[in-house]
């Protein structure tokens, strides 16, 4: 059970206009009138730390089934060769860390790379499940009240990440 509580996601907008109730052409999208664009487009909300890099995403794969390894090799290789400019590790073909089976872990510097790097991986990742968590200094938060899956989510071991006070 988490304990985390969270404050609303309307700070900031407390004194701006009602939004409007009417629909867009297509009958169903909501109408939002013109306004600036976020600054999330350009860099990551707070309170990810973007100094190292803003997300990992850890791709797993059934290390003991055959025809899992070998794509998961060959989309390993796919994605150093689609996107260098990100920071890519070796393949782990065995459990390492928190992570309970194979993977390889890709990590992202900037919203851009992260959500190219999401949606080209939401139709290219096979069989294989995405642990996609942020860096915000907290691993153990990233990897359980922040984490995102693509695919079957996996149990972690997450003792080995929480703070000892």
């Amino acid at each position: 059970m988490s304990t985390t509580t969270y404050k609303s996601p309307l700070v900031g907008y407390e004194n701006a206009e009602p939004l409007p109730d009417r629909k867009n052409m297509d009958g169903k999208s909501l109408y939002n009138p013109p306004g600036p664009k976020s600054a999330a487009y350009d860099e990551f909300p707070k309170p990810i730390d973007s100094s190292n890099n803003g997300f990992d995403f850890h791709i797993y794969y059934m290390h003991t089934k055959p025809s899992e390894m070998q794509f998961a090799r060959e989309l390993h290789e796919r994605v150093r060769r689609e996107f260098p400019e990100l920071r890519i590790y070796k393949l782990w073909e065995q459990p390492i860390g928190p992570h309970p089976t194979g993977m390889f872990e890709v990590n992202t510097f900037t919203p851009h790379q992260t959500g190219t790097f999401f949606a080209w991986l939401a139709v290219n990742r096979g069989p294989c499940s995405v642990l996609i968590h942020p860096n915000t200094g907290d691993p153990y938060k990233d990897h359980t009240d922040l984490v995102s899956w693509m695919g079957k989510p996996w149990p972690l071991n997450t003792d080995m990440m929480r703070k000892v006070a």
